[in-house]
């Protein structure tokens, strides 16, 4: 195993929980979700350390009693970062959601670049600066997570912090053009670098952020070749690299095992029988392309009617950020899709050509669904790996399946070989492969699942966190492609909500009515 820090402070937007308060004013304390959780939890419950983020409510008295309890029970620390309403409003759902979000994911045209959203991000950095310097050393290790933490560096330079500081972005970074549009990017590029390490999950990613250093930071001089180069910030060394986020694959197998997801899986086919299953899960965003899926989907009967009857999509979409205008309106169009491909093809008492399912989804149903989809249709517009397209794979314990995946997700650059890759925005190349998948061999189709599988089980969740953490440390040590920490029981992970695919906690609601005052995608500026 390479190296490791004495401690391991971990510093994100959230805290792995979501603490409010019930409607009898009990204490409610539910486990957070997304690929980050997913990730960290396991590793931090192994190494032990701190966790520092936003837990999801405004300032309570006995909230930091509350989570030292839950401390307690999780095997490290839990410490908050207080955010009031404005804060939440122009910090989160503005700068983070209004202008990174968009951005960074090729959809400038909804991006809000109120200068107030930029100022209130530098501050509310500047709080978690505080909340770091005041539980890390300067010989932890400190490693912080996402695009809204990305000026805490230069934050904690500016206090004199001399700890080695860590930065991974679990989005995308976007090309030089489109980082341009940015009117702070400058700014940006140079508070990243006083980081000591930075990652990205793709070399895509790395290099589009390799070019914006050289377009915002000339002096800085960029070197090396592979994965990993090394940038000369004065008398400083940031090591950047492309270290692509995964799973814990052993245990989402183990899961997926189990006999009760196995019974639901089968009822799902009894459900629906004599036909192929078509899955596709995600959070309501406008980066996941589900519009695009749905309508690919009846391009596909519309031009091969011998299809009907014989497949069906069962199209999962979990609630997000609905008290912002354009999600709201996301779902909408979502339905009347839905709404008129049912009405146009549905058979009055056998077949229905699209399951919708809207809400929220236990592991067990989750997994389910995995194991019981002969194709796996996960198709973003533009995501930085997607978790769902490995965690579909790590189900098919069966090795029966056909993963299609957009060539715009970070996944494609490990899994391109045998996925089927589509661009999402062909809507008939879409449906060609949904065609191609639903006809291909037992053969084939058992071959790409078995490659699939291995390499995402050579390169885990693990295999990512120390290849990371060995880039931090500097050190040439390369990281064993397989687990070597010591296994969590699955009641660890059942409770903490590790396999939850690509889905964000929900904004607290006592901030909704903030959050919708935020000017409609329409009238922003470009």
């Amino acid at each position: 195993m390479s190296p490791s820090p004495r401690r391991l402070i971990v510093v994100s937007n959230r805290l792995p929980f979501v603490v409010s308060r019930d409607a009898r004013n009990r204490w409610k304390v539910v486990p957070g979700s997304g690929g980050l959780v997913s990730a960290l939890v396991p590793i931090l419950r192994q190494r032990g350390g701190t966790w520092i983020g936003w837990p999801g409510m405004a300032a309570d008295d006995g909230l930091d009693e509350v989570l030292a309890d839950v401390s307690t029970g999780c095997g490290y620390a839990l410490k908050a970062v207080h955010l009031n309403a404005e804060e939440v409003e122009n910090f989160y759902e503005g700068f983070s959601n209004a202008v990174v979000w968009p951005l960074f994911h090729d959809l400038q045209s909804l991006c809000d670049f109120d200068p107030e959203y930029w100022r209130t991000y530098l501050a509310v950095n500047r709080k978690f600066m505080t909340a770091i310097l005041a539980n890390a050393n300067d010989d932890d290790f400190v490693w912080v997570h996402d695009y809204h933490l990305m000026t805490v560096a230069a934050e904690m330079r500016s206090a004199g912090s001399r700890a080695r500081l860590g930065f991974f972005l679990h989005i995308p970074f976007p090309s030089l053009d489109l980082f341009a549009k940015l009117p702070w990017c400058s700014q940006l590029i140079d508070a990243l670098l006083q980081f000591d390490v930075i990652g990205f999950q793709t070399m895509r990613d790395r290099n589009n952020f390799l070019q914006c250093i050289r377009a915002f930071s000339p002096s800085v001089d960029c070197q090396g070749k592979g994965a990993v180069c090394t940038a000369s910030v004065g008398k400083r060394s940031v090591r950047i690299g492309a270290f692509p986020i995964s799973i814990d694959f052993g245990a989402i197998e183990r899961q997926a095992a189990l006999p009760e997801v196995a019974n639901k899986a089968s009822d799902l086919h009894r459900l629906l029988p004599g036909r192929k299953l078509l899955l596709g899960i995600d959070r309501l965003d406008y980066t996941k392309g589900i519009p695009h899926r749905v309508e690919a989907f009846a391009n596909l009967l519309h031009r091969y009617p011998e299809m009907r009857e014989r497949i069906s999509l069962i199209q999962v979409v979990v609630p997000s950020r609905l008290e912002i205008r354009d999600y709201k309106n996301l779902k909408n169009t979502i339905e009347r899709l839905v709404g008129r491909i049912n009405g146009e093809y549905m058979k009055p008492g056998g077949w229905v050509p699209v399951w919708y399912v809207y809400g929220s989804l236990t592991t067990t149903d989750l997994l389910a669904y995995y194991r019981a989809a002969d194709i796996a249709l996960v198709t973003p517009l533009r995501d930085g790996m997607n978790l769902v397209a490995k965690e579909y794979c790590a189900s098919n314990i069966e090795e029966d399946a056909v993963l299609i995946l957009s060539q715009f997700a970070g996944a494609a650059a490990e899994l391109r070989r045998d996925a089927l890759l589509v661009n999402p925005y062909d809507i008939e190349g879409v449906a060609e492969a949904i065609r191609t998948a639903f006809n291909m061999s037992v053969e084939e189709r058992r071959a790409r699942m078995r490659r699939l599988r291995r390499t995402i089980q050579r390169h885990d969740l693990f295999y990512w966190a120390e290849s990371f953490l060995a880039a931090a440390l500097a050190s040439d040590v390369k990281p064993t492609p397989r687990p070597t920490l010591e296994p969590i029981l699955e009641e660890d992970y059942a409770r903490h909500g590790l396999v939850t695919g690509d889905v964000e906690p929900e904004p607290v609601p006592a901030f909704a009515e903030n959050a919708a005052r935020r000017k409609p995608a329409a009238n922003r500026l470009n």
